[in-house]
C-alpha cells in the first residue's frame, strides 16, 4: 500500500479544498433534526451539488456513473469534505454507501441505468430493510416471505430499524424465497418501491431522540422480479456484498470526524484546566494513536478493495469492530473532559455521545464481528 499522493492527487485536493471554501458559506441553515421532509430536501440539494461540480460517487466505477478515482481520491475527498465542516450524507446514506454499490456490482445494466443515476444526482433517497424483530443477531433467520406469482413477488411481514423509512423512495429489503431451503440459501435481494400499496411506515424514537428508523410492515406487497438484484434465492451472497461496503468504507467519513472531535477535546482541557491531568493526556493520547490506527487500516481496506473488484473485503469486520469502540471510548472521555456539560440534554456532546452507543450494534454486533474475524480471517472453526 502506498500512502503518498501523487502531484496529481495534491492537485485534486487543492481543487476540492477550493471548491469546498467557495460553496460552503452559501449552504442553507440544517434544518431541525424532526424535520424529515426538510433534512431529505437539504440531503438531496447538498448531493446535487456535488453531482453538478464532478465529485457524486466519486470512486464508483466510470460505467456506473462514477469518476473511477482512485482509493487515494475518495480518501482525499472523504478527509477534505469532513475537515471543512460539509453536509453529511445523510438521508443519501443507504443509496449512496450500501444499495448503489451493490447495485453498481451485482446489478444487470438496465438496474444500474435505473437506479444509480438518480441516487448520484440526488433525486432518490433509499432506506434498508434487512432486520427483523424475531431475528436479531441472526440476519439469516428473517421470515418476511416473498411469493412468486407471475413477473411479481408477493411480500408480507415485517422489519424493524428501517433506516430512512420516512423519507425513502426505494428500500433494499431481504426476503424469504424458498422457506424450505437452509436459511441462508432461501433469500433473495430485492428494490422496493416505498410507495406500493400494503406497506405502512412507524417511526421508531432512538435514546437521542431521534426518527432516523422505523418499523415497516408489508402486507401482501407487490415487486416486480425484474428488481430482483442477483439470481433467486442467491440474496445472501449478495447481502454479504452490501454489508462489505456498510462495514469496510461506509464509516471512513466518521473516522476523520473522530480525529477532529479528538482535537477539539484536547483544546477544551487546555482552557478549563483538565489538562493537567495525567492519566487524561494519557488517555487522549492513546486515542489519538487508535484513530491514526484506524485511518490506516481505512487505507488499506479501501486499497484492498480496488484491487479485488471494489468490493471491500473481510478486512471491514476488523475495522467496524475497532472503531465502534473506540468512538464509545471518546465520547466516555468527552464526558471526563466536560463534566457537568457532558450532561446537558440538549449539547450535541451529550446526544454524540448517546448515538455512540449504538455503533456496537449498527451494522452488524460486535459479536457478529468477532464471529467473522475468527473465522473468516484467522480460520478458526465455526462455534457451536
Amino acid at each position: 500500500m502506498d500512502l503518498s499522493c501523487t502531484p496529481e492527487e495534491e492537485e485534486f485536493r487543492a481543487r476540492l479544498r477550493e471548491w469546498l471554501a467557495k460553496v460552503l458559506p452559501g449552504l442553507p441553515s440544517k434544518p431541525s433534526p424532526d424535520d424529515w421532509p426538510g433534512r431529505r430536501a437539504y440531503d438531496l440539494g447538498w448531493q446535487r451539488m456535488l453531482y453538478d461540480a464532478g465529485y457524486a460517487g466519486l470512486h464508483w466505477p466510470a460505467d456506473a456513473g462514477g469518476r473511477g478515482a482512485t482509493p487515494t481520491q475518495h480518501l482525499i475527498f472523504l478527509e477534505e469534505t469532513e475537515n471543512a465542516g460539509a453536509p453529511y450524507v445523510g438521508a443519501n446514506f443507504v443509496g449512496l454507501l450500501h444499495a448503489g454499490p451493490t447495485i453498481a456490482a451485482e446489478g444487470n445494466a438496465g438496474q444500474r441505468a435505473r437506479w444509480l443515476p438518480p441516487v448520484l444526482r440526488g433525486e432518490e433517497v433509499w432506506c434498508q430493510g434487512f432486520s427483523e424483530p424475531d431475528a436479531g443477531s441472526d440476519l439469516a433467520a428473517l421470515r418476511t416471505r416473498a411469493r412468486r406469482d407471475g413477473d411479481d413477488y408477493v411480500v408480507s411481514g415485517s422489519k424493524i430499524w428501517t433506516s430512512h423509512a420516512e423519507v425513502a423512495d426505494w428500500c433494499e429489503l431481504l426476503v424469504r424465497t424458498d422457506a424450505k431451503a437452509p436459511k441462508h440459501r432461501g433469500i433473495s435481494w430485492l428494490a422496493m418501491p416505498m410507495d406500493a400499496p400494503g406497506i405502512t411506515v412507524r417511526p421508531l424514537r432512538t435514546l437521542a431522540g431521534s426518527t432516523e428508523f422505523a418499523e415497516v410492515f408489508l402486507d401482501d406487497v407487490r415487486v416486480p422480479v425484474a428488481n430482483r438484484v442477483g439470481e433467486e434465492n442467491d440474496g445472501w451472497r449478495v447481502t454479504m456484498v452490501t454489508l462489505s461496503f456498510e462495514r469496510g468504507t461506509a464509516f471512513v467519513g466518521e473516522v476523520v470526524a473522530c480525529r477532529r472531535v479528538l482535537g477539539e477535546l484536547a483544546r477544551e482541557a487546555r482552557k478549563n484546566g483538565r489538562w493537567d491531568d495525567a492519566v487524561l493526556r494519557r488517555r487522549l493520547g492513546r486515542l489519538n494513536a487508535e484513530f491514526r490506527a484506524l485511518w490506516r487500516l481505512t487505507q488499506w481496506n479501501v486499497s484492498e478493495s480496488e484491487r479485488s473488484g471494489g468490493v471491500p473485503g473481510v478486512g471491514g469486520s476488523v475495522f467496524k469492530l475497532r472503531y465502534s469502540r473506540a468512538r464509545q471510548d471518546l465520547y466516555d472521555a468527552a464526558a471526563d473532559v466536560l463534566g457537568p456539560e457532558a450532561l446537558d440534554l440538549d449539547s450535541r456532546w451529550t446526544l454524540d455521545r448517546l448515538s455512540s452507543l449504538s455503533y456496537t450494534i449498527a451494522a452488524g454486533t460486535s459479536q457478529i464481528q468477532r464471529n467473522i474475524v475468527a473465522e473468516r480471517i484467522l480460520g478458526l472453526p465455526k462455534g457451536r
